[in-house]
């Protein structure tokens, strides 16, 4: 390793991301077990920086991306986390489901799939219908690009013809499947897993789509029917299976190439052990988890294992 048995990671990250993961807390528990983080100053060479013994990046621009595929070139034993080619694959809302549709993956009686979808890139085309003819309204309209902005977290839930028509192109129609309210958020890092439970919209019945508008904002879904987050409350304790969790991550961290993801995973309210995967994202909030500083460190503890002979050769 870079320094006798420390395992020496530095990492480029958003400033905003900066208060909330790299907390005294989980700095001093990683640094107890041989793991230490080294800021990256973005604006000098990596070369004259470190050495280190892996890299961890959150930082979505290309100039950054042709710095570090360079640094990778003069510098293969660092480890990069993770490839910037398959970061951008989350970039896309339409790609990136489709790591779930090869998998194809069956846990028991478990069973999970990704939602219809359908991208509309011009403004022009959500004029004609026939974009939505394999889905059916309800669906939830997403901005394409999905890359952490205020913009790309701009969603609706569109219920007829007439609201389409106030959507902004490009943007991916994805079919709402009522969930009970219920939100399964799962982390993952390396083989590790961890899966926590949200509220969620609300279900949409007839008479709901008959009320509204022809498109509904998210802030303003909560008022269709508040009657349903009692019982979605009453359901949070009700999580799918470990194992079938456990497989499903380490499933996808396989087919996207990835180590630091988190998924939304919801159980579709006709199909009880029916799932969905409806988004993915990379390196996101570990600090909402309950102990992230133990997965985290575990994590990384076991990386430095599996370069430790690498290194040695």
């Amino acid at each position: 390793m870079a320094t006798g048995a420390r395992f020496l990671v530095g990492y480029a990250v958003q400033a905003k991301k900066l208060p909330g993961i790299f907390l005294p807390a989980f700095l001093e528990l990683a640094d107890s077990r041989g793991v230490h983080f080294v800021p990256i100053d973005t604006n000098k060479a990596l070369q004259d920086q470190g050495p280190f013994d892996a890299i961890l990046h959150k930082i979505y621009d290309k100039e950054w991306y042709e710095r570090l595929s360079r640094y990778q070139q003069t510098h293969p034993s660092v480890l990069v986390i993770d490839p910037p080619t398959s970061i951008e694959r989350l970039h896309n809302r339409l790609s990136m489901l489709e790591a779930v549709k090869d998998l194809h993956l069956s846990q028991g009686e478990e069973t999970i799939t990704a939602p219809l979808q359908s991208v509309v890139n011009k403004d022009e085309d959500i004029k004609n219908v026939e974009i939505v003819k394999d889905l059916k309204f309800p669906v939830l309209a997403k901005p394409l690009v999905a890359n952490g902005s205020v913009k790309s977290h701009a969603m609706s839930l569109v219920f007829s013809a007439e609201g389409l028509q106030k959507v902004e192109a490009p943007v991916v129609l994805q079919e709402f499947v009522n969930h009970g309210g219920v939100l399964f958020k799962v982390y993952v890092a390396g083989e590790y897993s961890k899966c926590v439970v949200r509220t969620s919209l609300p279900d949409v019945y007839e008479d709901d789509i008959n009320r509204t508008e022809g498109i509904v904002s998210f802030n303003q879904i909560s008022n269709l029917a508040t009657e349903q987050s009692a019982s979605a409350v009453a359901r949070l304790s009700e999580l799918p299976p470990t194992s079938f969790i456990s497989d499903l991550a380490n499933s996808l961290r396989k087919s996207l190439g990835l180590h630091l993801f988190n998924f939304d995973l919801i159980r579709d309210s006709k199909a009880k052990n029916q799932y969905h995967v409806i988004d993915i994202n990379y390196f996101p909030g570990y600090e909402k988890l309950p102990a992230y500083e133990s997965m985290l460190t575990d994590f990384f503890v076991q990386l430095s294992k599996e370069k430790a002979p690498y290194v040695a050769t």
